[in-house]
């Protein structure tokens, strides 16, 4: 127990020797303090030259963020993950050649698959196999499509295809429903909306665009194909909206040359109808003469009987009847009624008749009218224009127009809107003084400019490498450089260099210690110690043998 104890004593006072050794020796401190800059130097070195990463693919699933880790990994390429990994970093330098890589590899293949799935089919596969692979195959190449619209982060789309039948009552259409996330404050409008109907309708036989359902990822509705109506007001909107905004700008363009763009503004109201008219017609004029009329049909007959004073002809019903009314005015000829009465005059004279029938075709109109959808009913036009600055005796002052250029700018805008007196068209035009605005652009702050902030990183680091170095400088190896030279001075030495230090001001020290380098400061001490050495020594031999002094001086006087 004693002898533990005892060695334990004696290591302790080993280290206590030691450390007591390192604290007097004057080297050791100042070779950890230059040891320890070093380091720092070549840590800051290396950080400085560390690679600039740069996004190489963003927003990736996690089985593609893994063939991507995988194949950089093969590659030999560093990489870094961010976003939860959703996103591969890997140096500036690197990123497009890397991105033609991973596209020449397949890469990144995204969350659905497309047609390269019927690639890996098997021999032997069925058909209701094939026909499913076909369908994800299909549903999969079009989400890729709806992928690429930029508003669209994901993309996905099921497809209802029936079972083909031999019976056409029993055969059913296709639908599709289609179900887009959109990226943040970002949305699709009516023109993106319709174009993934009509592209989903057009990629599977039998689809129809009124049965493909889009949805958001909140759940709201974006294609209306139940409601018709809408869409008719929608369209009937922006038909009224490029009227007005087609006949602001004729009004603008013609009004511009004589005051100038800025000195015009224009606003039209179009009241527009939309209804849909249809109106058919039949017009008939009065009988024309027979001369000017045309004839539809002309009909001539003529009939002779003799009479011998008794009846004749076959007896029976037919001969007793009347003659049969005519369908159309009928001229007879006088011949025929003088004929006539010398028949009833006597009873054994013969009998003849002529008939002739003339049909005219009837004056008829029929018009059948349908106005076009969109015709303007009437047009409300304000215009403003600013005063416009003219030379006077005060030098240039903003005054109102004179009344004939009013008179020819109200014809100008008149005839460029098209006015008209029976629609019932408004024009009211206003010569006022604009007042002017002054806008104040904001300037984008410097976080908001990457390029800008890449390079105040790169100056940073630079900076920062240079201040931490003169720190090190400053309290860590020049203080220990100090006491190591003052323990190797002699004792003359030593008083010369504290004089010196003691007589030189502060101010005056700190401004040679910042502007010389350490050369410089090493060859003025040595000067300066050299020199009170001489001096010293001088003394002495003139306390010693001050003839030999005096002849010395004489010597010099004399070639002086």
């Amino acid at each position: 127990m004693s002898a533990a104890s005892q060695d334990t004593g004696d290591n302790s006072k080993g280290f206590a020797s030691i450390a007591s050794r390192l604290k007097d020796s004057p080297k050791i401190p100042l070779m950890i303090a230059g040891a320890s800059a070093i380091a720092v130097i070549v840590a800051l070195l290396l950080w400085l030259r560390s690679p600039d990463y740069r996004v190489l693919l963003s927003n990736l699933s996690a089985k593609d963020g893994g063939d991507i880790v995988s194949q950089l990994t093969q590659m030999n390429v560093p990489y870094q993950i961010a976003d939860n990994g959703s996103a591969i970093l890997v140096p500036a330098d690197k990123v497009h050649e890397l991105r033609l890589k991973l596209a020449q590899s397949g890469l990144p293949k995204g969350g659905n698959i497309g047609f390269e799935l019927l690639d890996k089919e098997q021999f032997g596969i069925s058909q209701f196999s094939e026909q499913i692979n076909y369908q994800r195959a299909l549903e999969g190449e079009l989400s890729r499509t709806i992928e690429s619209l930029s508003p669209v982060q994901n993309a996905r789309v099921h497809l209802a295809i029936p079972k083909p039948t031999l019976f056409v009552r029993e055969q059913k259409l296709p639908t599709a429903s289609v179900t887009v996330g959109l990226l943040p404050g970002r949305m699709l409008d009516e023109g993106q909306i319709t174009a993934i109907v009509h592209m989903v309708s057009s990629s599977v036989t039998g689809l129809t665009a009124t049965n493909v359902t889009i949805v958001d990822q909140s759940g709201r509705l974006l294609s209306n194909n139940d409601n018709s109506q809408q869409s008719a007001n929608n369209a009937q909107i922006k038909m009224t909206k490029e009227m007005e905004f087609h006949l602001k700008q004729r009004i603008e363009d013609i009004i511009s040359p004589l005051v100038g763009r800025a000195n015009v503004h224009a606003q039209v109201t179009a009241q527009m109808d939309f209804s849909k008219v249809e109106q058919t017609s039949e017009e008939y004029k009065p009988n024309q003469t027979p001369e000017s009329a045309a004839i539809r049909s002309h009909q001539n007959s003529q009939t002779m009987q003799n009479n011998n004073g008794g009846l004749g002809g076959v007896p029976g019903a037919l001969s007793n009847q009347p003659p049969a009314p005519p369908t159309a005015p009928i001229s007879t000829d006088k011949n025929e009624k003088s004929s006539q009465q010398n028949t009833n005059s006597s009873n054994n004279t013969s009998n003849s008749q002529s008939d002739e029938t003339t049909n005219y075709e009837v004056d008829r109109k029929i018009s059948h009218t349908q106005r076009q959808i969109g015709v303007v009913d009437r047009l409300s036009v304000a215009v403003i224009i600013s005063y416009l600055p003219q030379e006077g005796e005060n030098g240039s002052q903003m005054k109102p127009l004179p009344p004939e250029l009013m008179q020819q700018i109200e014809a100008l805008t008149r005839e460029a809107m098209g006015y008209s007196t029976h629609r019932g068209d408004t024009l009211n035009i206003t010569n006022s003084l604009f007042t002017s605005d002054i806008v104040v652009e904001e300037q984008p702050s410097m976080l908001e400019n990457p390029q800008l902030m890449a390079q105040v990183l790169d100056y940073g680091k630079i900076i920062l490498i240079a201040i931490i170095t003169w720190f090190m400088w400053r309290f860590g190896i020049k203080p220990q450089w100090m006491k190591y030279r003052k323990t190797q001075q002699t004792p003359a030495e030593a008083e010369v260099f504290v004089a010196t230090q003691q007589k030189t001001p502060l101010m005056v020290d700190e401004e040679i210690n910042e502007e010389m380098d350490e050369q410089t400061r090493r060859r003025l001490t040595r000067q300066r110690v050299s020199a009170e050495i001489q001096s010293q020594r001088i003394r002495e031999m003139a306390e010693k043998d001050p003839q030999v002094v005096a002849m010395v001086i004489r010597q010099w006087l004399g070639r002086a």
